[in-house]
C-alpha cells in the first residue's frame, strides 16, 4: 500500500512510518520544515514538503495522488496558542480530508483526541483544542466519499509499548504509550471493517490485532 501521513514528523507519525515501512508499505509523510526530512528518511518514509496551514486543496490533493490510504496525524503541538489549534487541528484536518475526497483516496484514519467535542465551551487553549478536534471529526464524519475511522487516544506517554490495549467506543480515561497508538493505527489502516467507527484507546489487556478485530466485528 501507499500511505500518506499528514503531520509526518509528529511523535506518533514517526513511529507509524517505521512500522509501515518495516512491513513493506510505501509511506510518505507531509512536513512543513525541510530540516525534518532526514528524520522521515531514517524512519523509512518519503518526506513531502507542504504547509497544510497555507496550501490549497489542489496542492494537497496532488500529494495524495496514487495513495491507498491517508492518515491525519498533524497537530499544533504543546505550547502553541489558540490560533494554531484552529489553523492546524481544525482547518488543516478539514483540508486534508477534502483533498482525500478530491483525489479518490477512500481509506482515511484520523488521530483525534479523547474529549474532542465540536460544541466544547470555553476559551482556554485546551478548550479551543478539543473544540477544533471535534469540529474536524464532525467534518470527516459527514464525508460519504471517505471510509473513515477516528481514533481518540487517552493520555499519551513515551513509555515503551506493551502491545496490549483497550479499544472501544468508550474506554474511560487512561494512559497509552505512543508506540501502541502507532501499532493500532497500522492495524486500523488494514481493517476497513472499522469504517464509520469513532474509537477510544487506552492501555489494556488485549493484543492490538485482537482489539482491532473485536471492534471490527471479526
Amino acid at each position: 500500500m501507499r500511505i500518506v501521513i499528514a503531520g509526518g514528523h509528529g511523535q506518533i507519525a514517526l513511529r507509524l512510518e517505521r512500522l509501515l515501512a518495516a512491513r513493506g508499505d510505501e509511506v510518505a509523510g507531509i512536513i512543513r520544515r525541510p530540516e525534518q526530512a532526514d528524520d522521515l528518511r531514517a524512519a523509512g518514509a518519503e518526506p513531502v514538503l507542504c504547509d497544510l496551514e497555507s496550501a490549497s486543496v489542489e496542492e494537497v490533493a496532488a500529494h495524495l495522488q496514487g495513495a491507498d490510504a491517508a492518515v491525519f496525524a498533524a497537530g499544533a503541538g504543546p505550547g502553541s496558542g489558540a490560533a494554531r489549534k484552529d489553523t492546524v487541528d481544525r482547518a488543516a484536518a478539514v483540508l486534508f480530508a477534502d483533498a482525500a475526497v478530491r483525489t479518490g483516496v477512500r481509506r482515511y484514519v484520523v488521530v483525534s483526541s479523547m474529549g474532542a467535542d465540536p460544541k466544547r465551551e470555553g476559551n482556554e487553549v485546551f478548550d479551543v483544542y478539543l473544540r477544533a478536534k471535534g469540529q474536524a471529526d464532525a467534518h470527516v464524519r459527514g464525508l460519504d466519499a471517505l471510509d473513515w475511522t477516528i481514533l481518540r487516544p487517552g493520555m499519551l506517554t513515551d513509555d515503551a509499548g506493551t502491545g496490549l490495549v483497550r479499544l472501544e467506543a468508550n474506554t474511560g480515561r487512561g494512559p497509552i504509550p505512543r508506540d501502541d497508538v502507532a501499532a493500532v493505527l497500522a492495524e486500523l489502516i488494514d481493517t476497513p471493517a472499522t469504517t464509520g467507527l469513532t474509537l477510544e484507546l487506552i492501555s489494556g489487556s488485549a493484543p492490538v490485532s485482537v482489539a482491532v478485530k473485536s471492534v471490527a466485528g471479526n
